[in-house]
């Protein structure tokens, strides 16, 4: 069954809301800023049982809110953004139940299997999400790094999804062309998700009303879970409550909710 799950991005060491894509060394566009701290919202959600969301570092700048997240939300919370071998375990030590891996897999546009290698010395596979974020190309999917910048070759497809699943816990998958924009997720790619993937999946992207769950839960066969950022009334939004997302997951399993 399909869950709501939560989300802090961090830039700058705030929590906010930015439209995909638009992510540079000089900023981005923002739909919102919160003036409260991050350590804010993993309160509310470890109070809301939401354990499997996810903490998002988007450059430089955001260690101390994320680790402030953390502490308020032991073991509840993944946490991705430069994470690397050599500071993973302290992620994980730090309070992170998981971590989420993308740009590190990549040299340039192409995937490394060295790289996650050097991952999987250090990180136990159950306690590792691989980000597949990617854009559209053509027909299908590949692969985006470098805060959603450099299209890489790797292709989002089943023998990808296979591949990688044998090493990961979770994949972490937004659609950098829709995300930010409010405007309806990208069916064909939680579809494709649904279809394929080995392992648990959170897609991120264009979501903007409550029965988005409804759609992702029918379209993946419940085998997807679903973020909401702009839209969410927590981030300024206007299409979806958080109190409604937290009454739907409460009507799943709670064996599924609490991954």
């Amino acid at each position: 069954m399909t869950v709501f799950r939560p989300c802090i991005d961090l830039h700058q060491g705030q929590v906010k809301q930015i439209v995909g894509g638009t992510l540079t060394d000089r900023g981005a566009r923002e739909n919102f800023v919160s003036d409260l701290p991050a350590a804010h919202y993993a309160a509310l959600y470890a109070n809301d049982g939401l354990a499997g969301g996810h903490v998002i570092q988007l450059g430089p700048g955001n260690e101390g809110a994320a680790r402030a997240a953390l502490a308020a939300f032991p073991g509840g919370l993944h946490l991705g953004g430069g994470v690397t071998p050599g500071n993973a375990r302290a992620w994980l030590d730090a309070g992170a139940s998981h971590v989420i891996v993308t740009s590190y897999l990549f040299d340039g546009p192409k995937f490394d299997p060295v790289r996650l290698a050097a991952l999987a010395d250090v990180v136990p596979f159950e306690r590792l999400v691989l980000d597949l974020s990617c854009r559209r190309v053509g027909d299908g999917w590949h692969v985006a790094t470098n805060r959603w910048q450099t299209v890489t070759e790797t292709a989002v497809d089943a023998a990808l999804l296979r591949e990688l699943g044998a090493s990961c816990a979770e994949f972490l998958v937004h659609a950098a062309d829709v995300e930010g924009l409010c405007q309806g997720i990208d069916e064909d790619l939680v579809r494709l998700l649904g279809d394929f993937s080995p392992r648990p999946v959170t897609y991120a992207g264009g979501a903007s009303d409550i029965t988005d769950l409804e759609r992702v839960e029918r379209l993946s066969g419940g085998r997807v879970d679903l973020t909401f950022g702009s839209a969410l009334d927590l981030f300024g939004g206007k299409g979806v409550r958080y109190a409604d997302c937290v009454a739907w997951n409460r009507t799943r399993s709670p064996a599924h909710t609490q991954r």
